[in-house]
């Protein structure tokens, strides 16, 4: 029999609506995975188990009369520690920020979930202020990869990413600036989607702007449909929220890919080095949409490295986070996230358009690719998940997290919808996964795409 823990949010609801098992169940099996994975694993800043179970329990007594309140209601979901969420201290993997607060405001998706009732597990580890692609802090310590402790869960949200796939939760709310939900998804395992910019509203705005999305992290595409229907309607806190879907993306997930036009990038025109484990796992994936009967080309998107503009429009946001803290606060935060503050600082604001410039130009750029195309397909990571508590891979030469991330943070910069599939492992059994990117407000064909691998069993949560 497969254990609540392993169950997907779809089946969760569909067995508490068959009367199978209850809420107050799935909870309790939830924050047992939780309890008995974080000595090692790291993922959560706090677990709220009294607040869950009484949650838990209001949501099997709606279940009981057959009066259910929402699309998760009853289901189990964790939220990263950048998130606002009433009742528990926001402190984003900073000493710098204190615990003093009323903390009686949600963040857009949380109060959306809330309103679907959906029970809150706890807060999830990120590094300080998410800004960077592994997650440990000063605060939290170091999050730790659920196949091997040693490697770590990738970033920023690398708690949620480790949460889900160990079973304390079925979905999670990250938040991506440059590939924070997807590369602790592949480096984990399991499913994340980066939504079109404003597809899911955001409040507090983000001091790094619109290159900040939140989004699902879950099992299986199907969960990211579900939780996206619940977080993805409108806010009025945040002024640059996209009107409502037409429909609910969970409705078109049976579309599948035949007829879609894919482009296969393997390498972004031989200008990113991927691990052959990668690759070939990767291509399996592609070869088996091609099979499901998509029209599969390989074709590169035209551009170079987008890099130097996202380090100027990156870095001057962390600036600005810290900009009001004093010598006592500057001297707590982490020491790389201090260099790139300074460095931020350093920026003018004819840089800072410059970068903007470039930006609009690679927009431009994949607007144009998209109508040739309705997909792009990458590696996620042109890696596996290296050693835990370090920024860069040891003898990689790489200075900063971008440099191991070269296929995620273009498509913040373009505002676009992209996923990342898990599609296989290496030959040491880390998790590899498939990038899956659409044109702005084509999330739908992202989803579907996803749904379609998994459907056909090349996607699945590596456990």
């Amino acid at each position: 029999m497969t254990e609540l823990s392993e169950l997907t949010a779809v089946q969760l609801v569909d067995g508490y609506r068959k009367g199978d098992f209850s809420p107050v169940e799935a909870t309790r099996a939830a924050l047992e995975r939780a309890e008995a994975i974080q000595p090692e694993v790291n993922a959560f800043t706090r677990l709220t188990a009294e607040d869950a179970l009484g949650q838990a329990r209001a949501s099997a007594e709606r279940w009981r009369r057959g009066e259910p309140a929402g699309l998760v209601d009853g289901v189990p979901v964790t939220v990263k520690d950048i998130l606002l969420q009433r009742g528990a201290p926001t402190l984003k993997g900073s000493k710098a920020l204190s615990e003093q607060g009323s903390w009686d405001e949600d963040a857009p998706s949380v109060a959306r979930l809330r309103e679907h009732n959906a029970v809150f597990l706890g807060k999830t580890t990120t590094p300080e202020f998410g800004w960077k692609g592994v997650t440990d802090s000063p605060l939290n310590g170091v999050t730790r990869n659920p196949h091997d402790p040693t490697r770590t869960a990738g970033g920023s949200s690398g708690g949620a990413a480790a949460a889900v796939a160990l079973g304390a939760g079925p979905l999670a709310l990250g938040t991506d600036g440059g590939g924070s939900v997807r590369i602790p998804a592949a480096f984990c395992g399991i499913f994340a989607l980066k939504p079109t910019y404003g597809r899911v509203p955001l409040y507090p705005a983000s001091a790094f702007g619109t290159l900040a999305h939140v989004g699902p992290m879950t099992r299986d595409a199907a969960d990211a449909a579900l939780l996206l229907d619940v977080i993805g309607t409108a806010d009025s806190r945040d002024w640059s929220a996209l009107a409502p879907a037409p429909g609910p993306f969970s409705a078109g997930l049976s579309g599948g890919v035949r007829g879609l036009r894919i482009a296969y990038s393997p390498s972004f025109g031989g200008q990113v080095a991927v691990q052959p484990a990668v690759a070939a796992a990767v291509r399996r994936g592609v070869e088996r949409l091609a099979e499901l009967g998509a029209y599969v080309t390989e074709a590169d998107p035209d551009f170079t490295d987008p890099v130097d503009a996202f380090h100027a429009l990156w870095f001057s946001g962390a600036a600005r986070v810290t900009q009001h803290f004093g010598p006592q606060q500057r001297e707590l935060l982490d020491p790389g996230l201090r260099e790139i503050c300074d460095q931020g600082a350093r920026y003018s604001a004819l840089d800072y358009l410059a970068a903007v410039d470039v930006r609009m130009e690679l927009g431009r750029r994949m607007g144009s690719f998209h109508d040739s195309y309705d997909l792009l397909v990458t590696p996620t990571l042109p890696i596996t998940a290296f050693e835990a508590g370090v920024e860069v891979p040891k003898g990689s030469g790489h200075r900063r997290w971008t440099g191991w991330t070269p296929f995620t943070y273009p498509f913040n910069l373009t505002q676009q919808p992209a996923a990342s599939v898990p599609v296989g492992t290496d030959d040491d059994g880390l998790p590899v996964g498939l990038q899956l990117v659409a044109a702005r407000h084509r999330d739908d064909l992202v989803l579907r795409a996803a749904h379609a691998l998994y459907e056909a069993g090349t996607a699945s949560s590596v456990r």
